[in-house]
């Protein structure tokens, strides 16, 4: 998922894939070492309590959701068909799914646990998913997570015709993805177009969430006003650049809320302006910090600052369909001129690690030399710069959204091309996030450009296919350098098809060596997860994902 900010705890892909852990007890803890404040609650009933996000890129649909804002919302909504545990960040069956079971790792049968219902009342049942990834799998509906049904039988199928532009040139061949059948209300068959080992810890991701009939009669009031299965619904709409205020639903299948009535969601434009209102005691929990406060916070916030392992990436992308950018030797000199270490101590006070990899620490296969051209080399930079012939009469536009305090560390990147490149660079960090993602969606960057990656399953495959297959790319998924290459796809794909953990790892590496050989992006840094809160709440577990997993926050003091 495409976060707004940028990430290892120690737990692997687990060969444990195929064997989900079981719905167990309680085992949320209140240490601020596993991600939780240590403030103790009073068992208090009601009350509500406020977070922080940014504003959603889109509206609030499982299809058309894949960044962090919006995700933060819709998992407060939605319950899918598993979900991760906060601690070690593994498949658990404490969501709607019973089981997940494959004689042959190509077809699939999900079968659901009964009682679950959307906030309309309606069943939740096989047809409810079923519809739901149809529905996002089909070109013409421009749904953004389209890409993670490209391994269903039949998807190629439910894409249109398009010119050499990527503009549709007709309808697609069919509506529905062959690979999807609807056996009775509490069963349905997944058949993918090659086996895939892995694929019971995908679907808890956002895409996989369920949709209601009520969706298909109004998708743009659906939107703005949800109806899920979480554990807090959508009583109002959601107020564009504000937020929106959800309220505990009582027929919750799962586990219920500790005990909040409502969750708040504030957004705001730039991270210094939540801070001051947390400082404050006006907002409860922040869970991006602005720079300028990473080094003061532990002290400030004492019991209430939280740090944890997280599994962002933070990387600098290359517009590929820029001729400026697209000699790999451009890439590679680029690359090769930043100083990483000193960036994450000079601008991040030591709390990100720079990154030689494009697989996170916390998944089993990253390694920390897998990238040669990550290496700091300024005077091998500026030679091969040379060599290619780049024009260092016009400066490097770098890009990064307004609202996500990456100014410093780019500004950092520009003076250390101009020092070692001789090249001049321009700042281009005037869009928020909403406006941001869109506008490179749409090949709108005219230079090297800022994005993060927050896994949705742990899987080094997640690190891989989502960001640089040519599926997806956009409108589709989230390539946004546009990157392309065959081999790549083909070893990513021998990786899912794999038999065994340690096989599909080693395809994976293949896979990233292909990848860091063409450098379409810059690995940055991994990060950290570090998060405020107020004195009104407590045991607020934040996970590797980055997610609150509201339904624990409990409300001290009543709101």
């Amino acid at each position: 998922m495409r976060g707004l900010r940028q990430a290892p705890i120690v737990a692997g892909l687990a060969a444990a894939a195929l064997l989900l852990a079981s719905c167990g007890g309680d085992d949320t803890s209140t240490e601020t070492s596993s991600g939780g404040t240590g403030q103790e609650g009073t068992g208090a009933t009601g009350g509500s309590f406020s977070l922080e996000i940014g504003n959603p890129e889109n509206p609030l649909l499982p299809g058309n959701t894949s960044e962090t804002s919006g995700g933060a919302v819709m998992d407060a909504l939605f319950t899918g068909l598993v979900q991760y545990n906060t601690e070690t960040t593994e498949a658990e069956f404490t969501g709607v799914a019973e089981s997940i079971e494959s004689d042959d790792n190509t077809t699939w049968t999900v079968t659901l646990k009964e009682g679950w219902t959307f906030h309309d009342g309606s069943p939740v049942t096989a047809t409810s998913f079923v519809d739901a990834w149809n529905y996002a799998a089909y070109s013409p509906n421009a749904q953004g997570n389209s890409y993670f049904f490209a391994n269903v039988e039949g998807y190629d199928d439910l894409q249109a015709p398009t010119n050499a532009a990527g503009e549709p040139t007709g309808d697609p061949k069919a509506k529905e993805l062959t690979g999807l059948k609807v056996i009775d209300d509490q069963t349905f068959e997944v058949t993918l177009s090659a086996p895939f080992a892995q694929y019971p810890i995908t679907v808890g991701y956002t895409a996989f969430f369920p949709l209601p009939e009520a969706f298909y009669k109004d998708v743009k009031g659906f939107g703005v006003q949800p109806i899920g299965n979480g554990p807090f619904q959508a009583e109002e709409p959601f107020q564009d650049g504000q937020g929106i205020t959800l309220t505990k639903y009582e027929e919750y299948g799962g586990e219920k809320p500790a005990n909040a009535d409502e969750v708040e969601y504030r957004v705001f434009r730039t991270p210094n302006t939540a801070y001051t209102e947390v400082q404050a005691g006006s907002l409860d929990i922040m869970t991006t910090l602005p720079i300028d406060a990473i080094a003061s916070a532990p002290d400030e916030f004492g019991e209430r600052y939280i740090e944890r392992p997280r599994s962002d990436f933070t990387y600098i992308g290359f517009p590929l369909y820029d001729e400026r950018y697209s000699d790999p030797e451009v890439r590679r000199a680029i690359s090769m001129a930043i100083d990483r270490e000193a960036i994450t101590e000079g601008v991040f006070n030591g709390t990100r690690e720079p990154a030689f990899s494009v697989i996170s620490p916390v998944v089993d296969g990253s390694r920390d030399d897998a990238c040669e051209y990550c290496v700091y080399d300024p005077e091998a930079a500026k030679q091969m710069l040379e060599d290619a012939n780049f024009d260092f009469d016009e400066p490097i536009e770098l890009w990064f959204n307004s609202d996500g305090d990456h100014e410093a560390w780019m500004q950092a990147v520009g003076n250390q091309l101009r020092q070692n490149l001789g090249v001049e660079y321009v700042l281009e960090g005037n869009l928020a996030f909403d406006q941001y993602l869109p506008l490179g969606d749409q090949k709108g960057y005219t230079g090297p450009f800022r994005l993060g990656w927050i896994m949705d399953y742990p899987s080094p495959q997640n690190f891989l296919e989502p960001l640089y297959s040519t599926a997806a790319q956009p409108p589709n998924g989230s390539n946004s350098t546009f990157y392309s290459n065959e081999e790549f796809d083909d070893l990513v794909a021998q990786g899912n098809s794999a038999e065994s953990n340690a096989e599909a790892i080693e395809l994976y590496q293949q896979a990233e060596d292909v990848l860091l050989e063409d450098m379409p992006i810059i690995p940055m840094f991994f990060g950290l997860e570090q998060a405020v809160t107020s004195e009104n709440v407590a045991n607020v577990i934040i996970d590797a994902y980055g997610r609150v997993a509201v339904a624990d926050v409990e409300v001290v003091s009543g709101g």
